[in-house]
């Protein structure tokens, strides 16, 4: 469940990002009252902790591999 979550947050961080990038466009800061409202700094905060979360994702083994024998 969380592993879904933190991919879904990661997909709104990166594409907001692409927007920052391609369009100098921060959506997440215009949804939210600016880069520095309390609102844009919680989901900031979220894709942050999103990310470190998934960086378990590179070292735990796939589901159902010791099964397999793998």
């Amino acid at each position: 469940m969380f592993d879904k979550i933190a991919l879904v947050l990661l997909i709104v961080g990166g594409l907001n990002w692409g927007l920052v990038g391609i369009f100098s466009f921060d959506l997440v800061a215009w949804l939210f009252g600016g880069t520095g409202a309390l609102l844009s700094r919680v989901v900031y905060i979220l894709v942050a902790l999103a990310a470190v979360w998934c960086i378990t994702l590179l070292f735990r083994e796939p589901a159902g591999a010791e099964a397999r024998g793998h």
